[in-house]
């Protein structure tokens, strides 16, 4: 029957040993036992290492001789799930030739679904001698199995059949999904948005359950959103640079464990809790979307740990420098690049992206530097290997793909360059906004092409607007009040002498840097961060929220906060934390996205509402007869003064103001539409710092102008207590500095 080699067994446990599959990969139960497999192109032998059930105690040893196609794999009967357990890799210590097999050192399964205990920084962890003047090419006699977390035998059957029984739901991924477009998406890290919450249950708190508990949802379905990302929820480890400053990895992008949810967010000993946490979100009409971490692992550059890849098969795993294979590609700023091109690799992926949608429920992934995905030896290819496995796997296909589309490796930045079934992050609009708020010069033209979509980046290869994920802060850098209330960063809480960060933040502070008692400068900021959400939720294209950006958290104008598991990252759910205005001001803009649907348009809006001129009414080339048996979805751009933009107003590089008409069919979409249901917005848009007289545009059979919201805070610029009426030249209305209104009117027939 035994085809392996059982090792320091004493002879008193009671396990059996015949050659196993191949596949699949990692610890498999079935009825009889646990089958083992795992990929190693390089190794020269291997042992499965067992533990007892508190981790300690290495009780078993089996070597695995039996290979089929490169991966080494084993049964052992009587085995059940809960086990312990972790790898030896045996072969050539050559760093040169890119080998650092190292068997002192206690490896985890890259397939496994659940980690088991503490990781622990020290120098056992390392392959070679720190203290060694040769560094990485000295060889460490260290075992490191009392410093690892291990591995656990996970049945998974029941979570399928679990899974099985949610395909009816409506938002399960595999039936009928929320369509990309009418998002709108909320960021959250996941312990930090109930670690401080007053109505969770302490040991809940910063857990998938406190996420899935009634007080959580409650919150998110009164703000409106309908769809969750959540920061980094595979298990990943602290960086030892961070270790050894006190300090952690808060937002957890370095992953080692690409099956398994991140240990220190399950409060208890079962995953399940994971999905027992998307049903709950299900069920309340959100969708989850996670961001993972296939770029680099948690394995860092040359001079860093040994936890997985690197003492597995580091030749396969990871992108070597080809003159030199000592040397890590580091297109990631990570310290290491995980080899994609490998076709192991490329299945790890790809079956870790299977297994969180089918079994684990989720709806959709946010890629972190997924520049470094579609990297080939020649460069960035949209028709790179990883995305061609992606869009044609079954499963895959089907769910929410979204790209931050950089990395720091050659040509890195490809913005609009990603496949059509992919949205991306778009800095672009970030950026536009954040300076056309702020005041920038010449920013017009700019801030229509982003309020539009950003056609000029994704319409070229047939993608919709919906290919934009709008976003004015994300967890990477300010938060909307910090963005508005420090023109630096102010990052020393970091131990880096406030070095790290972005520098350009395109952001001000209207008096005075960071916290203020001035009420003038509370009042402007207020209004700004009002501006900012109005323009986010007005906007083509996918709204993203950054949580806690609604109630006003701060950082304290830290930009770069990765390193704070603390209260200055956490939620602050006090009285005093919480912002009600800015929260029921963002529930407002929620609603107004949902009401008129044409905000979330499927496609480019291209076709011109003609308006009357007030001068030549005769010169209209549309008729309103015509315009009424030609319904469709339209976009008008006018001055202040009520006229259509032409290209010498676009030029005007001083003008920060600009009116837009969005009409059509909003409240069914462009797809469907009727002549009772021709509708009309008006955003007023005063980016100026000082008042300016506004003209509404005047159209035919367009019913007055009602106010739907402002920003406006000063009580001569408050909204009219009469409606404008949209058919003939009204008395010029004055915004206020840094203000914008937003009207709504009914096509009427005669």
């Amino acid at each position: 029957m035994t085809s392996a080699a059982l090792i320091n067994s004493g002879g008193s446990l009671p396990y059996s040993v015949s050659a196993g599959k191949a596949f699949p990969l990692g610890a498999t139960v079935d009825d009889g036992g646990v089958n083992f497999a795992l990929f190693s192109a390089h190794a020269t032998g291997v042992e499965l290492c067992l533990f007892d059930a508190q981790g300690k105690v290495e009780i078993q040893r089996i070597a695995l001789t039996e290979q089929t196609q490169q991966i080494w794999h084993l049964y052992v009967h009587g085995l059940c799930a809960g086990q312990l357990y972790g790898y030896r890799v045996y072969g050539p210590y050559e760093p040169q030739l890119g080998h650092r097999f190292n068997p002192h050192k206690l490896l985890l399964d890259p397939y496994a679904r659940q980690l088991v205990g503490r990781y622990h920084h020290h120098i056992a962890n390392f392959g070679y001698e720190l203290d060694n003047p040769n560094e990485d090419l000295s060889f460490s006699t260290l075992d490191n199995a009392a410093y690892m977390p291990k591995c656990k035998v996970v049945d998974i059957r029941p979570l399928l059949a679990a899974a099985e029984s949610q395909a009816i739901r409506p938002l399960s991924p595999h039936r009928n999904p929320l369509p990309i477009e009418q998002c709108i998406i909320y960021e959250m890290h996941l312990k930090g948005f109930t670690a401080l919450h007053p109505e969770i249950d302490v040991p809940l708190r910063g857990t998938f359950a406190g996420l899935a508990s009634k007080a959580a949802i409650d919150y998110l379905v009164k703000l409106g959103v309908n769809c969750v990302e959540l920061l980094p929820i595979q298990a990943f480890f602290s960086e030892p640079f961070l270790l050894e400053k006190q300090l952690s990895n808060y937002w957890g992008y370095n992953s080692i464990g690409f099956f398994a949810p991140e240990p220190s967010y399950l409060s208890s000993e079962d995953i399940i809790e994971f999905r027992t946490m998307v049903d709950a979100l299900h069920g309340a009409g959100i969708e989850v979307i996670l961001d993972v971490v296939y770029n680099h692992s948690a394995e860092g550059s040359r001079l860093g740990p040994t936890f997985s890849f690197r003492g597995i098969d580091n030749l396969s795993y990871y992108r070597l420098h080809p003159n030199d294979k000592r040397f890590y590609i580091n297109d990631t700023g990570c310290g290491n690049t995980l080899n994609l091109n490998h076709p192991r690799m490329l299945q790890l992926v790809l079956d870790s992206l299977r297994y969180w949608v089918k079994v684990m429920g989720v709806d959709g992934f946010r890629f972190d530097l997924a520049a470094s995905l579609g990297r080939e030896a020649y460069g960035f290819d949209p028709g790179s290997g990883f995305f061609d496995a992606l869009l044609q796997d079954p499963v895959l296909c089907r769910v929410k793909l979204i790209a931050e589309p950089w990395d720091i490796g050659p040509g890195g930045y490809q913005l609009g360059n990603f496949p059509v079934a992919f949205s991306e992050w778009n800095d672009r609009y970030r950026d536009t906004m954040r300076r056309f708020w702020r005041g920038d010069h010449g920013m017009l033209p700019e801030f229509a092409r982003r309020f539009h979509g950003s056609g000029d980046f994704f319409e070229h290869s047939g993608r919709p607007p919906a290919a934009s994920i709008n976003f004015l802060t994300s967890h990477d850098g300010f938060t909307l009040k910090d963005l508005v209330s420090y023109c630096e960063r102010h990052n020393w809480a970091n131990g880096e002498e406030n070095r790290d960060g972005h520098h350009a933040n395109f952001s001000y502070h209207y008096g005075v840097e960071g916290a203020s008692n001035d009420v003038s400068v509370l009042v402007l900021r207020a209004r700004q961060q009002r501006n900012l959400l109005t323009t986010l939720f007005l906007s083509q294209g996918v709204p993203m929220l950054l949580s806690g950006d609604e109630t006003g958290r701060t950082q304290g104008g830290n930009n770069n906060a990765y390193c704070q598991d603390n209260p200055m990252n956490w939620f602050d759910w006090s009285s005093e934390g919480m912002d009600k205005h800015l929260l029921s001001f963002t529930q407002q803009l929620i609603a107004l996205r949902k009401r008129f649907p044409l905000l979330c348009a499927k496609r480019f809006i291209h076709e011109q509402l003609v308006a009357r001129s007030l001068e030549s009414p005769s010169e209209s080339p549309l008729g309103a007869a015509k315009f009424l048996t030609q319904p469709s979805a339209r976009l008008d751009w006018f001055s202040r003064q009520g006229k259509p933009m032409t290209k010498s107003l676009w030029s005007e590089s001083m003008c920060r103001s600009l009116c837009v008409v969005l009409s059509g069919d909003l409240t069914a979409g462009i797809d469907v539409a009727g002549d009772n249901s021709f509708q009309a917005l008006l955003l007023m848009v005063n980016a100026d710092e000082h008042p300016l007289a506004f003209t509404p545009p005047v159209f035919e059979h367009l019913g007055p102008w009602q106010c739907l919201l402002h920003t406006q805070t000063e009580p001569q610029y408050l909204t009219p207590t009469e409606p404008l009426d949209a058919q003939s030249s009204p008395t010029r209305y004055l915004l206020q500095d840094r203000s914008l209104m937003l009207f709504h009117a009914d096509f009427i027939r005669n």
